[in-house]
């Protein structure tokens, strides 16, 4: 069964390409808004080999993803504590998920201008706005983790003797791990998603400010470029996370 999903997964992918090639090839679409897989693989290697704008691919890579793990490092460490305090108090949820419920349905952009005049135009005003685009999704599912977790493993525990912070640390977090790095892995799409627009400000570097940057002047070869970077880079992040979860919940899939 996994082979024959691999197969689709492959074919999926390769009819898109071929719809793509054949697309440009017969001149169904403008080059002007869809460049031929050819004109993205020249830019790319022109890039590679010459940079953009004075700034090398590599240079252009570094800086985004420096914004984004910084960010989304930060968002852990704060949101995951705070996450399951609020899910294990009512008293501190009460706190802090007005808050977060306040902020998560706003667009970023929305209090980006506030962030940049509080904190200047350099990265840290950047990573302030990426650290609470992805605050909120984690928050929200250590929550619902938190308050999810089975009465019965908890009865267990405090009838043979654990005292809170054993309950907490053996029982309850354990449980929670699996909601937490759904959480944590929806956070970093958010992040990613957002970052274009954290580069959209007195920004010189990084792939989403590449791919902004090209499309005032229409290099939509660029643009697919930064893009294919952004999706490639996200994917490989991803798998990233997923690694750590398959090594912290060993046990899913096997309840």
């Amino acid at each position: 069964m996994r082979f024959a999903e691999k197969a689709i997964t492959i074919a999926t992918v390769a009819a898109i390409f071929a719809l793509w090639y054949f697309a440009t090839k017969f001149d169904l679409v403008s080059s002007v808004m869809i460049p031929s897989p050819k004109q993205v693989f020249d830019a790319f290697m022109q890039i590679c080999s010459e940079g953009y704008k004075n700034t090398s691919l590599a240079e252009h890579l570094y800086e985004s993803l420096k914004r984004l793990v910084i960010a989304f490092v930060l968002a852990v460490i704060t949101a995951v504590p705070l996450g399951l305090a609020s899910g294990y108090s009512s008293k501190i949820r009460a706190v802090f998920e007005p808050v977060v419920e306040f902020l998560r349905p706003l667009p970023p952009l929305a209090y980006y201008t506030l962030i940049v005049l509080w904190m200047g135009i350099d990265d840290g005003s950047k990573i302030a706005l990426l650290t609470l685009s992805a605050f909120a999704p984690i928050f929200v599912a250590c929550v619902g983790a938190m308050r999810t977790v089975k009465k019965s493993y908890i009865n267990n525990a405090l009838m043979l003797g654990a005292s809170k912070w054993q309950l907490f640390f053996y029982v309850s977090f354990p449980s929670c791990l699996s909601e937490i790095f759904i959480g944590v892995r929806t956070a970093l799409g958010v992040a990613y998603t957002t970052l274009v627009a954290a580069e959209m400000v007195a920004a010189v570097s990084g792939i989403g400010w590449l791919v902004l940057d090209a499309s005032r002047f229409l290099r939509s070869d660029i643009i697919f470029v930064g893009i294919f970077l952004m999706g490639i880079t996200g994917i490989l992040l991803d798998q990233m996370v997923r690694l750590v979860e398959s090594k912290m919940v060993f046990w899913k899939g096997h309840d």
